[in-house]
């Protein structure tokens, strides 16, 4: 600390000869991508042929379990006395009615009784079966109704009755490998790099795949797609965050868009291929095998040039910037890479050590009111938001008549959910559409449990609209939560909040699971979990045209003066003040702030942390203020490397 301190006075002169420079001098990347293109040819090619593409195998791991899991009808295999008749007549004579139905079989139970000696007495025509005889388990296993299913985990392992809980701790089990895959390949994605982490993580995803089709028991087979689940969601996150990092500002949000569709495109396809594939081996092999033709990008998948220029590998990011700017029949400035190189080797030599020491912990959210009202608040939103998107993906196939329908509608109503938020975002602001999204959502749920039971196709189109309805917060959440943080904490601020949330996908399959009583039952539980949340959302202060906040005392002022008139505004309001907001700035118009001796910028000790804030500004280094034109920015570290968090 010391040395850092006795740095400051030394650098000084350089510092203000630095402000005096023209732009040029102090380009950065996102600064250099609009004069050799922020979505030119080569970004084109990257992302609709390498990057998107690579963002279907999540929905595919994520969800291919619960086809193969397939519960069909079933009832206890006859005695041995009882199998040389047909199939239709043992299971009449074996098995008793359930309740007061005459046509539907009891599961679990089938009758104890003496068949050999009933068979030598009467003829299987004369025999009644009397409900007053006893009764006993299912002994000698079970029979399936493979009419529809030929084969599914359910059958080869006899996971039904006092085992029917099995598959829903399997489907729990893949969830926990879920944050446990995203810290360990989060950590090669940041030291290592983008592109080995891509692999890494795509060779994980082929081995827990190829070891879920040759499982032989149910343990084996679980513990195959807790190994699934450590590449969930990380396949989809480090191809977007690639996206993000190629792309200039201004087209980061369409990137968050189309990475999204891609996404429920891979859901789309899993409906297709689970409607032709019946058997589970060889549904696991369908969504398993093709993704090996992906080892491909090995060849085209460069690795990011922001990451790579962070991490002092110049050599490596000018070359990639070079190709991107010649395909995009762009130029790339001569004097680029060496301004890059000593801006970023000063600013690690002065400040970088310093900054590390000093970045504020996790406990920073729940220091100051303020802020620990908006963590809880942001937390609780993404915790509904998660458990009831993945709740509602989970549970689509258990409603309408058909499951496969049903699935693949509940992943098309995505689709308009994700273009209405590109566009109302950026005029309602982030609060009201998030608040009434997740509101409409579960009101939607909760009206099922006023339909009759055989009202099929009214439940399932209210849960439409409550998927709708989910999947547009669900893509609101991030970016807004992005926001509320200050810079200080944003990539803590979202990892703990993202990290909490994530525990609802480990209880939500058993909270699904208790719609094999009651159907209705788990939509209300999650409807009412969505309008709680959105409504504590409507506490939360409006980003929309505001300056983010830096530091975690900016973090604890904004939205500290929130008031009811706050909250039923609708439409957010420009601030008044040029100088408070980065919206009022054009793309590209500079603001050139005046070169002032060190002695006149240091706060006095007195002064408050705003005011401490307002003099560490016009000390910055950095001689412009650009407008930020993102609404979908993702965390970024010190040196402008967008940070890995949990985004399911």
């Amino acid at each position: 600390m010391a040395g850092s301190a006795a740095a400051g006075p030394e650098r000084a002169p350089a510092s203000a000869t630095g402000a005096r420079r023209s732009s040029a001098d102090v380009m950065d990347l996102d600064e250099v991508l609009p004069q050799v293109g922020e979505f030119g040819l080569y970004q084109k090619l990257l992302l609709w042929l390498v990057c998107l593409p690579a963002c279907i195998p999540c929905g595919f791991s994520a969800f291919n379990q619960l086809f193969m899991a397939h519960v069909p009808d079933h009832w206890c295999r006859p005695p041995v006395a009882l199998q040389e008749l047909s199939s239709h007549t043992a299971r009449a004579l074996s098995s008793p009615l359930e309740g007061n139905s005459n046509n539907t079989f009891e599961k679990c139970i089938r009758f104890a009784v003496n068949w050999t000696e009933l068979l030598t007495q009467y003829s299987p025509d004369e025999i009644m079966p009397n409900l007053s005889w006893p009764v006993e388990e299912c002994k000698d296993g079970w029979e399936y109704n493979t009419t529809e299913i030929s084969s599914s985990v359910v059958i080869d392992f006899n996971l039904v009755c006092h085992h029917a809980i099995y598959p829903t701790i399997a489907l729990s089990a893949l969830n926990m490998g879920a944050p446990i895959g995203v810290y360990m390949f989060g950590m090669i994605n940041d030291r290592v790099g983008r592109r080995i982490s891509f692999f890494c993580c795509l060779t994980t995803m082929l081995i827990g795949g190829f070891m879920t089709a040759a499982a032989k028991d149910f343990w084996t087979w679980m513990t195959s797609r807790i190994i699934v689940g450590l590449a969930v969601p990380a396949i989809y996150q480090i191809p977007f965050i690639i996206s993000l990092e190629l792309v200039g500002p201004n087209y980061r949000s369409f990137v968050t868009v189309m990475t999204c569709m891609f996404y429920t495109l891979g859901l789309v396809m899993l409906a297709g291929v689970t409607y032709l594939v019946r058997d589970w081996v060889h549904l696991a092999l369908a969504t398993t095998v093709p993704f090996l033709l992906y080892y491909v990008y090995w060849f085209f998948l460069p690795e990011s040039p922001r990451w790579l220029l962070a991490k002092g590998q110049f050599e490596e990011g000018s070359k990639i910037l070079h190709t991107l700017a010649r395909i995009n029949k762009k130029e790339l400035p001569s004097t680029f890479t060496e301004k890059l190189k000593q801006r970023m080797t000063l600013k690690r030599s002065l400040s970088e050590e310093k900054r590390l020491h000093e970045t504020p912990g996790v406990m920073a959210l729940c220091r100051t009111p303020n802020m620990q009202l908006k963590t809880a608040l942001i937390t609780l939103n993404w915790f509904s938001n998660e458990l009831v998107y993945v709740g509602l993906s989970y549970y689509g196939p258990s409603l309408g008549s058909n499951e496969y329908t049903s699935f693949l509608l509940s992943s098309l109503v995505e689709i308009p959910s994700y273009l209405a938020c590109w566009v109302v975002m950026d005029h309602w602001g982030r609060r009201w559409p998030l608040c009434i999204s997740m509101i409409v959502s579960g009101v939607s749920c909760i009206v099922t449990v006023l339909l009759p039971t055989d009202a099929v196709n009214t439940t399932l189109a209210l849960y439409l609209i409550s998927k709708f309805a989910i999947s547009a917060s669900f893509l609101i959440i991030y970016p807004f939560a992005g926001e509320l943080y200050p810079t200080q904490l944003r990539g803590i601020g979202i990892g703990t909040s993202a990290y909490i949330g994530g525990l609802g996908l480990i209880i939500i399959p058993f909270i699904t699971y208790l719609g094999s009583e009651n159907l209705v039952l788990p939509l209300v539980i999650m409807g009412a979990i969505s309008v709680i949340g959105g409504l504590s959302g409507l506490r939360l202060p409006e980003t929309l045209h505001h300056r983010l906040p830096q530091t975690v005392e900016e973090g604890e002022e904004f939205g500290k003066d929130w008031s009811f008139k706050d909250c039923i505004r609708c439409i957010p309001e420009r601030p008044s003040s040029i100088a408070t907001s980065y919206e009022d700035l054009e793309p590209h118009e500079t603001v050139e702030l005046p070169v002032m001796p060190q002695e006149l910028v240091q706060p006095p000790s007195e002064a408050t942390p705003l005011e401490r804030r307002e003099t560490r500004r016009f000390s910055n280094r950095t001689p412009r203020l650009v407008r930020q034109s993102s609404v979908m920015e993702t965390p970024v570290d010190s040196s402008g490397v967008m940070q890995m968090t949990y985004w399911f």
